[in-house]
């Protein structure tokens, strides 16, 4: 006889508690309005069965299955490449485990992966979505609302529609920019550049916000546009470097950049902090800690921010749930 043929089924359940199926099935799914003397018989015959209930039929009765979407509006190349999303994903997939629900990663690239994404969730095959990394006009905000899914944001998705209740986890980027761009003055520095983030994202234009409200005056030739990436990071120091070539300090939109931003200046014969002071956002470890010389960054709690959003997403509650902003605190170390 075989494993699948021996194993206990509902209909053995409800024989040996002398009830209907029906009502079998009620009590192992979490269903109500069963006599409480039932139940205790329906219980105690699953118990002496051994019964383990079809996860596929349970969620029909349910509606429930144990499973979220995280949505990330970023290619695989991205996503992999940058552990922001490694320490986001982290925290997402600790709560998850601790409620005993499954992590459905769904990544776009294109149009194609966003109708893609809006047909999985109108399929009804997760209990919510869990979406991040958003740009402007993105379509996916608009896809979850039609899909009917409960949602929570990472980051605040102010520019797509679809968003005005949204609730989202974010962190300070505004003030955490400010506490940088502050710190770069009181070393003394004069001439301080950004290097933004993709501007078409909130958290990249948060932080410019920040930069500009202590440099209001700061020379437009000083901030340089750039992607959250190494490469980035680069090139956009290349560019400031030839439009100001007297800049004293760098604020960097995240540490991917800076990192990058340290290598050209280091290529260029500019010493850091001594030449050139640089702060970073973020505070990856895997990152700060490794640049030459280490960075001084602004400390998000990245696997934080994804844990909560599944909280809130878990908790059931998300239609009455207030939005999060975690606080930042400036890191000092080496490089300002």
């Amino acid at each position: 006889m075989t494993e699948t043929a021996s194993r206990p089924t509902l209909e053995a359940v409800a024989a040996r508690a002398g009830v209907s199926r029906a009502t079998a099935s009620r009590v192992v799914n979490g269903g109500d309005g069963v006599r409480e003397p039932l139940v205790e018989r329906v219980r105690q015959a699953v118990e002496e069965l051994g019964y383990v209930p079809n996860q596929a039929a349970r969620s029909l009765v349910t509606r429930r299955h144990d499973a979220v979407a995280v949505v990330i509006a970023e290619p695989e190349t991205r996503v992999f490449a940058d552990p922001f999303f490694a320490l986001q994903l982290r925290g997402i997939s600790k709560e998850l485990t601790a409620h005993d629900s499954q992590l459905v990663l769904l990544l776009t690239e294109g149009r194609d992966d966003h109708s893609r994404v809006g047909r999985y969730l109108a399929g009804g095959h997760v209990d919510g979505a869990l979406v991040f990394s958003l740009h402007l006009d993105d379509p996916l905000p608009g896809l979850v609302q039609r899909a009917g899914v409960p949602t929570v944001f990472g980051g605040r998705p102010g520019w797509s529609e679809g968003t005005r209740d949204a609730v989202y986890v974010d962190s300070d980027n505004r003030g955490g920019a400010r506490a940088a761009v502050r710190h770069l003055v009181d070393l003394g520095r004069t001439r301080i550049a950004h290097i933004t983030g993709p501007l078409d994202q909130t958290s990249a234009a948060d932080r410019l916000d920040g930069f500009r409200e202590v440099a209001p005056d700061a020379d437009p030739r000083l901030i340089a546009e750039s992607d959250f990436t190494p490469a980035g990071g680069e090139r956009a120091m290349r560019e400031l470097l030839d439009r100001r070539p007297d800049l004293d300090a760098v604020f960097a939109a995240n540490d991917l950049a800076a990192s990058g931003a340290l290598r050209v200046l280091r290529e260029r014969g500019r010493g850091v902090p001594s030449d050139v002071a640089v702060v970073g956002f973020d505070d990856m470890l895997a990152v700060a800690e490794q640049t030459d010389p280490p960075l001084t960054t602004v400390r998000q709690s990245i696997e934080e921010m994804g844990r909560l959003m599944a909280r809130l997403l878990l908790g059931g509650g998300v239609d009455a749930a207030s939005s999060v902003v975690l606080p930042t605190t400036l890191v000092r170390r080496a490089s300002a």
